[in-house]
């Protein structure tokens, strides 16, 4: 992780493999991408997850911004990416990185990035990192559209990774 990057990073956790961080600043996609990148692994997912311009019932929106429950949300990207390597051991590098504050329509709230040695393993700890983080983060969505506002309408009982995992469900519910 450069210099510059974690003095933008409200907080961050990094090892060699894994990279989680909550960012108060534009994502650093292509910084992410390169680092995912590694000689053993032939494949490299990258999921990025923009602002829009609508929602359920909430058409031509003009402003969004997340907030997060800082102390626990780190501890929860960690153990999205710790299930993750349980159920794809092959992949090499995982991360998790979320904006919060302000974010522009048509900017990235959300990176997520897995690399294997095979493409099968790098997509499916991808989605399940995604549809996880979106069940299990404490990360809350404030949206302006015509004339009205509101923090987000999908707003569900946060669980644990684990909960999760054992259920075997990660996509319906999210």
């Amino acid at each position: 992780m450069s210099e510059t990057l974690e003095e933008s990073s409200r907080i961050s956790s990094s090892t060699e493999d894994d990279w989680c961080a909550l960012h108060a600043s534009d994502l650093p996609v292509e910084e992410v991408l390169q680092w995912a990148n590694q000689p053993s692994c032939g494949a490299v997912v990258l999921f990025t997850g923009n602002a829009r311009d609508h929602a359920p019932e909430r058409p031509n929106v003009s402003e969004l911004a997340f907030e997060a429950y800082e102390e626990q949300a780190l501890p929860r990207m960690q153990e999205i990416i710790d299930q993750a390597r349980l159920k794809w051991p092959e992949v090499k590098r995982l991360g998790l990185l979320h904006r919060t504050g302000k974010v522009e329509i048509g900017g990235t709230a959300v990176v997520v990035v897995a690399s294997s040695p095979h493409r099968p393993d790098a997509f499916e700890a991808a989605r399940f990192c995604i549809d996880v983080l979106k069940a299990t983060v404490p990360i809350w969505k404030y949206e302006k559209w015509d004339g009205n506002e509101n923090w987000g309408v999908d707003t569900q009982n946060i669980v644990t990774a684990s909960d999760l995992s054992t259920s075997g469900n990660t996509t319906n519910s999210v």
